[in-house]
């Protein structure tokens, strides 16, 4: 079990994890409850599974923020007025579930869950959580903030409990995907990484609940730029392969003008035209040091994203890196051999 941050020379990483299979099966359902209530907030648990409850919890603590991927059996969760009263942090549990399936209720409504779905709960009011009603696992990620962090109105944000929310498309695929791909990428981040990570989620999760309320102009004006950014760097990884893919088209697929799509890059130093060539460059760097992608060639995995002139493509790439794409190919090809 790795229960604190990892130092690499001076640099201290973020990610806690917890696994109970590294105590006999007899153990890990008393480990289980003891790591989730010093991690979440205290509940009543029990499970089908406490024989032998194996579960894993990576916790990324981001200050007053937390990020948690849990991946876990049949689990119950309760949450009384009695253990209510002996602590409240005021906090928001917002699940966004990767697998699996699972029901809330809270504050009068019954929410039946499931993968690609986000669901709210409150800590200052009793609720019951039940995960895997049907499935045999479920892997979920659970953001825990002060309500107050959220700065939408409170009485918006309790129309939300135990209600679930679609989060395939919009603002809420860029959240789904940020949340996703945060919790797999959790041994990355080093305290420096806390603040930003902690501002994005919340924009974007402000954004997506605040949508759902029509509460949306009630968000600060930077949120909502931040939110928008995000929304707009997840439409351009998605389409880096659309040859038409421009400042143009991306400003038109967000209902904006091109001058102002240059306003919202220029706040962060960069350019639209200049990010979608980057990414695009990343992905090529990438494939063509992917051992499985030998056999095919480098014209077209610069076509795969997006490069219709190999000799363009060829120029900026050796801008870029240093080397010709080919030369980064054999350098990595020789490595792996």
């Amino acid at each position: 079990m790795r229960s604190s941050g990892t130092r690499w020379g001076r640099v201290t990483m973020l990610v806690q994890e917890f696994r109970t299979g590294v105590v006999p099966p007899a153990e890990r359902w008393d480990l289980w409850q003891d790591v989730a209530t010093r991690t979440h907030v205290p509940t009543l648990m029990r499970s089908g599974r406490s024989d032998d409850f194996e579960a894993t919890m990576r916790v990324l603590p981001l200050g007053d923020l937390q990020i948690a991927e849990l991946d876990l059996p049949h689990l119950d969760t309760v949450r009384t007025p009695r253990v209510i009263r002996r602590f409240d942090p005021e906090f928001l549990q917002i699940n966004c579930h990767l697998s699996g399936d699972g029901m809330l209720v809270q504050d009068g409504t019954e929410g039946v869950f499931g993968a690609g779905q986000l669901i709210v709960a409150d800590t200052s009011l009793p609720y019951d959580v039940r995960i895997n009603r049907t499935s045999r696992r479920s892997t979920t990620v659970v953001v825990s903030m002060p309500r107050a962090r959220l700065r939408l109105p409170p009485r918006a944000v309790r129309r939300l409990l135990a209600v679930p929310l679609t989060v395939d498309h919009g603002m809420g695929g860029a959240l789904y995907r940020w949340l996703a791909d945060v919790a797999r990428r959790a041994d990355e981040f080093t305290e420096a990484d806390a603040p930003a990570l902690a501002s994005v989620t919340t924009d974007l999760l402000a954004s997506v609940l605040g949508r759902c309320v029509d509460s949306e102009d009630a968000l600060p004006p930077e949120s909502r730029r931040r939110a928008l950014r995000t929304r707009i760097r997840d439409f351009i990884d998605r389409n880096l392969g659309d040859p038409s893919l421009s400042p143009a088209t991306v400003a038109a697929a967000h209902g904006i003008s091109v001058r102002h799509l240059h306003q919202l890059f220029a706040a962060e130093g960069e350019a639209p035209a200049a990010w979608i060539r980057h990414r695009r460059l990343e992905r090529c760097r990438r494939d063509l040091a992917d051992p499985r992608l030998r056999g095919r060639s480098v014209q077209a995995i610069a076509a795969r994203w997006g490069f219709t002139d190999a000799a363009t493509f060829s120029r900026v790439f050796r801008r870029a890196y240093g080397m010709t794409p080919t030369d980064h190919r054999h350098h990595h090809t020789g490595r792996d051999r």
